[in-house]
């Protein structure tokens, strides 16, 4: 499956912005199961530095100066993807060890590979391992049970268990509030699973990207209507880094574009900088489009 993904973002300040530094978690990441097969990134004003490297966790990033001043940013990307449906079926015959058996393995840490996956078992910016979240899931994920079920029951879980409410949260809603609430958006989904997965001793990591909408039938898509979307991985010694989407209930194979993943969302927040002046307010638009080719 071919995927072209634009993705705009215009901030509009109160007052020029006379200098400003910035890093994008923007760029396509290539998989296992996908690739990026062209892009186009353009910034308005131009900057006058700019550069491409790689973060701690192996995400493109993009960082820019701009030195003019200017009440209007506006980051243009634009990528094709080829995305290769993922066999579900094959995985779902291989995840055997449980839960019991993989935390003793992370116990001993025998090999550098899983001495690296200890560091998704720690709190990280935004997610707290705590009593109340290992509660949640402590029955789900039971040593008994094998990891790759209790995965799939969980995501179950919180797809059942919580509302989608774009009203109810903001960007730094703690996953307490959203455990209490349950209520949320897919980032908050995905911050709850990972907590709850951590505070029972296993490791999940944070993925950030895109999904493919459809419109009702006999509608057409709406241009700009798309959203980035968010989800999390588990890990399993026999597979790798497996993944589930708590807020659509299933297991993503190829209507799922990555772009990056880390500890939580403040790893691979799309931008993040300094500005210097801009007034006291600053409006942001942000326009995604997902489209098959």
């Amino acid at each position: 499956m071919r995927y072209r993904v634009r993705h705009l973002t215009e901030y509009v300040y109160g007052a020029p912005v006379t200098l400003c530094y910035n890093m994008a978690h923007l760029l396509p990441r290539d998989t296992g199961n996908q690739t990026c097969l062209s892009r186009r990134l353009h910034v308005t004003p131009m900057p006058i530095y700019q550069t491409e490297g790689t973060d701690y966790f192996g995400n493109p990033t993009y960082y820019f100066s701009i030195q003019e001043p200017h009440k209007k940013l506006t980051i243009d990307v634009e990528c094709l993807y080829e995305v290769t449906p993922l066999e579900l079926a094959n995985q779902l015959t291989l995840g055997s060890i449980t839960c019991g058996e993989l935390r003793q393995l992370l116990t001993d840490a025998g090999t550098p590979e899983l001495r690296m996956v200890k560091e998704y078992l720690l709190n990280s910016p935004l997610i707290p391992r705590t009593a109340e979240l290992a509660a949640f899931a402590q029955d789900t994920f039971a040593d008994h049970v094998p990891v790759l079920q209790a995965a799939l029951d969980f995501t179950h879980k919180i797809f059942n268990e919580f509302t989608f409410d774009p009203t109810a949260t903001s960007v730094s809603t703690p996953v307490d509030q959203v455990l209490k609430e349950k209520r949320g958006v897919c980032q908050d989904f995905a911050h709850l699973a990972i907590a709850c997965i951590r505070s029972v001793g296993l490791p999940a990591r944070y993925i950030s990207g895109y999904l493919e909408t459809l419109p009702p039938p006999g509608q057409e898509k709406l241009v700009g209507a798309d959203a980035s979307h968010a989800w999390f991985a588990i890990y399993i010694p026999e597979m790798g880094w497996v993944e589930f989407d708590p807020t659509n209930d299933l297991m993503p194979s190829d209507q799922h574009i990555v772009t990056a993943w880390g500890r939580d969302y403040s790893d691979v927040t799309p931008l993040q900088g300094v500005i210097f002046d801009g007034g006291d307010s600053q409006n942001i638009k942000v326009s995604v489009d997902v489209q098959r080719c």
